[in-house]
């Protein structure tokens, strides 16, 4: 009877050993499937919490905040690379951060950056879209153009010219395109924009580049017009100096070199360190076979200006 009782506890001992493992087995399981669900939960929160919804990308634009724009942005296109919507934003608020930029290599890594993805954007944008993005990346390599050493004018007139022909309209398109035509010595094609420009908005600036592309031009009649009227009306002292400097030029080109030298003294009364107006004078004297007084005056304009190219020239070769 012993032996038996003893055969029977042991056969209920193991089994019930057997439930007790398999209750611990399922409450580790139970406790490891309850981490894995809150695990999730934090990873799932943690990655809403950190993602970037388009919506919040045309926010910050529409506060102007291009700095937070470009941050958004740049976080949304590191999980979806190709989308449109992320890209135009990112490439515009790169545009507008570059021009806020006291640094031109800061300024260039930027204008970098908008011109990559503008040309990235421009495989799949919609026809609609198409003509801005054209437009922008013009003003990019416009701007590009301006804080470089390279020449972009070609890329910056190829991109207007684009925006223009698709229907895109801006009132600045022509400006651009004339300075870029200016830039690229294409004297008639910038005077022809500018004058449409003119249309659209008159500004001194802009009635000045009219004249300096109508002196290249050797159009001098044409050049004075717009120059006289910059004299007369202009509130802006620096472009009505310039734009003095440029009629001292004409009149010396004229030989009306009593003309040219009462512009100059002009210049000087409003501002005595013009480095270009001591040139202009010492050009006179040059004509004039004065070449002791000539001499004098180039070197007070690099007094003036360390660098000036036309009185080095002089210096140079006199």
């Amino acid at each position: 009877m012993k032996e038996e009782y003893s055969i029977q506890n042991n056969s209920f001992a193991k089994r019930s050993n057997k439930k007790l493992l398999k209750t611990l087995r399922l409450v580790l399981l139970l406790i490891v499937f309850a981490g894995l669900i809150v695990f999730g939960a934090i990873f799932v929160g943690k990655y809403k919490k950190n993602s970037v919804s388009i919506k919040e990308i045309k926010n910050a634009w529409a506060s102007y905040d291009y700095q937070k724009v470009y941050e958004l942005s740049k976080s949304y296109l590191n999980e979806n690379p190709y989308n449109n919507t992320a890209l135009t934003y990112y490439s515009y608020s790169c545009f507008f951060i570059a021009q806020a930029q006291t640094d031109t290599l800061q300024a260039q890594t930027y204008l970098d950056e908008c011109i990559n993805n503008i040309r990235i954007a421009l495989y799949e944008s919609s026809k609609s879209l198409t003509p801005q993005l054209q437009y922008m990346l013009g003003r990019a390599y416009f701007y590009k153009n301006t804080i470089t050493t390279h020449y972009y004018a070609d890329l910056a007139v190829k991109y207007l010219l684009l925006a223009k022909e698709n229907g895109y309209e801006a009132d600045d398109i022509s400006e651009y395109l004339g300075l870029s035509y200016a830039s690229l010595g294409m004297t008639m094609e910038s005077i022809s924009a500018f004058t449409e420009a003119l249309l659209v908005r008159e500004s001194d600036a802009l009635l000045l580049s009219i004249a300096e592309q109508y002196y290249k031009a050797n159009e001098y009649t044409a050049a004075e017009q717009y120059l006289f009227r910059i004299i007369k009306n202009s509130e802006n002292d620096e472009v009505v100096l310039k734009s003095q400097i440029l009629l001292g030029n004409i009149y010396i080109d004229k030989e009306d070199y009593d003309a040219a030298l009462e512009e100059f003294n002009n210049v000087l009364k409003k501002n005595e360190n013009s480095a270009d107006a001591h040139y202009g004078i010492g050009v006179i004297y040059e004509k004039q076979g004065n070449m002791v007084k000539a001499r004098s005056e180039w070197r007070t304009a690099l007094k003036m200006q360390v660098n000036h190219p036309g009185a080095l020239q002089k210096m140079s070769n006199n």
